[in-house]
């Protein structure tokens, strides 16, 4: 694996293989790897010829100058886990590199997809932030395809609509959440918890099973499903910054769990530390 810091240096490692013809994939993180990054990676190795990786820690998708300071940093241990995984290229540019002096263009999609849930709780700001960077990586690197895990999922939806609204020949595709033996998303953010956190932060995943096994037995109503979930959280001492039932595609509010695909999505702060997550929820065959 060969690490680079500069556009430049990107666009001439990557040349060679794409005269060749060779599919190239972009795993987007800001570093801290765990095991939900390398699955990105396992399934990008798996679909193409060539995996980029990049580690940048995005400030403009910081709304707290506290959290990006907090935010861990381990670029030597990522590195380390990037060539267990078959990652080719590391790309990790110092933070002049992506936003030079003078750097005033911005990305800003309009809609529920970025007013909405995080969008509303972390400011206009955040997924501006999430778009310029996403739309100056897929420049960098001209992949093929990219890969999101499932767990960000409003942002899923929006790096989706960014590359349908602006033509960017790039694939997007979505990785499953990988989950602790207990059902916590794995996050980045999940080392800042104590034992006493941790402990709680289970609540939050087991309202959200308890909500799809709401639904497997026939329930539909939005406000059933979310009294229920809203218990489970209460049960362990959390306070959700939102708890919602959105249509898939529009992230609207959806009143009801039907044909088309709705997500519950959770926010809420443990401690110092903010956690998301989120489940898809369908009704089953015979009930729709």
């Amino acid at each position: 694996m060969k690490t680079v810091r500069t556009v430049r240096d990107l666009r001439a490692a990557l040349s060679t293989q794409r005269s060749a013809g060779a599919s190239v994939a972009l795993v987007p993180t800001m570093g801290a790897l765990h095991d939900g990054h390398l699955e990105l990676a396992r399934r990008a190795r798996a679909e193409n010829d060539v995996v980029v990786m990049s580690v940048f820690v995005n400030p403009a998708q910081f709304d707290d100058p506290a959290d990006l300071a907090a935010y861990p940093r381990e670029e030597a241990a990522d590195a380390e886990l990037a060539v267990g995984v078959g990652v080719d290229l590391l790309f990790a540019p110092p933070a002049e590199e992506v936003y030079p002096p003078g750097f005033s263009a911005w990305v800003q999609l309009d809609g529920p997809i970025v007013l909405s849930l995080e969008g509303a709780q972390r400011g206009v700001g955040h997924f501006r932030g999430v778009t310029t960077v996403v739309t100056k990586l897929l420049g960098m690197a001209a992949p093929h395809r990219a890969y999101f895990g499932a767990k960000d999922a409003q942002q899923a939806r929006v790096v989706r609509a960014l590359v349908a609204d602006l033509n960017i020949d790039t694939e997007i595709v979505t990785v499953p959440t990988v989950r602790e033996p207990d059902g916590l998303a794995m996050s980045s953010r999940n080392r800042r918890l104590d034992p006493a956190e941790r402990a709680r932060a289970v609540g939050l995943f087991a309202a959200l099973r308890r909500a799809q096994q709401m639904t497997s037995g026939g329930e539909r109503r939005a406000e059933v499903i979310l009294v229920e979930a809203g218990r489970i959280l209460a049960e362990h001492r959390i306070a959700p910054e939102y708890l919602a039932l959105v249509d898939a595609d529009t992230f609207l509010p959806a009143g009801t769990v039907g044909a088309r695909s709705a997500l519950l999505l959770v926010a809420a702060q443990i401690g110092d530390t903010r956690l998301i997550d989120n489940v898809r929820l369908e009704a089953p065959p015979s009930v729709r």
